[in-house]
């Protein structure tokens, strides 16, 4: 429950299809205990993904392998509440967040949900035949085309005043690894093995960046993009406000 509830990269599939079957098989009393053990603790996970109720993913699941109709309320990006019906295809993780891939039968076409953002699902019990996905694309790469629709890249340059090993295990693996400067290169002062930078390609939101990039915990310089610099110069002074004193 708590590796479904968590998009924790590689067994976060294995999981809810794991808690699926154990939800069916699980007499109603003890499956009553396992839910209040669950809410009575708190997971020590790593991530930055969103935390799900692994009901809701059972439910999804559920309703992926039975092919049922499944019915849930939807908040979009900008907060508009609606009600969908849909066909489930598939789930998938990204490693941060759990996705949707499904026909919506109210837009007729193929849509992805975000499923932190769904709620009170339930399957319909109306059964339907699977439907071919477009192009003959897979469920990955129709959600891949959707994200890629709705972000951009941006090219991330960053000095860190600290060692590679240091940042890289602060900093999520969608980023890649920084790679060590030598003595005198870049900005900023300190020999070669205490100094590394990064370059990488991310789609993530720049607010999202820039709050990474501060929880590293040391010195470093953001070389661009231009915007990011913008978003961690108001995050810094955003910190510097909660502090002053009144």
């Amino acid at each position: 429950r708590a590796g479904a509830g968590h998009a924790i990269e590689g067994i976060e599939e294995a999981s809810v299809r794991a808690l699926a079957k154990l939800e069916q098989v699980l007499p109603s009393r003890l499956r009553h205990r396992v839910t209040t053990l669950q809410a009575a603790t708190i997971p020590l996970t790593r991530g930055d993904g969103a935390t799900i109720d692994p009901q809701t993913l059972t439910v999804i699941a559920g309703a992926v392998t039975g092919r049922e109709r499944l019915r849930f309320g939807y908040r979009s990006g900008d907060g508009t509440e609606t009600k969908r019906q849909v066909e489930p295809y598939r789930l998938v993780s990204t490693g941060r967040r759990w996705y949707l891939v499904a026909y919506d039968i109210g837009r007729e076409d193929w849509r992805t949900f975000r499923v932190d953002r769904v709620t009170e699902p339930f399957a319909t019990g109306a059964r339907f035949a699977p439907r071919e996905l477009p192009e003959g694309a897979g469920a990955a790469e129709l959600l891949g085309h959707s994200l890629s629709r709705l972000q951009s890249e941006h090219d991330v340059d960053v000095t860190f005043e600290a060692p590679v090993a240091f940042v890289t295990a602060r900093l999520p693996e969608s980023l890649g690894a920084p790679v060590p400067l030598a003595s005198g290169s870049g900005s900023g002062s300190g020999s070669g093995s205490e100094r590394c930078r990064l370059r990488a390609r991310s789609t993530d939101s720049l607010e999202w960046l820039a709050l990474r990039l501060a929880l590293v915990d040391c010195e470093f310089t953001v070389h661009g993009p231009s915007r990011l610099v913008d978003h961690v110069t108001d995050l810094g002074a955003r910190l510097s406000r909660a502090t002053a004193v009144h």
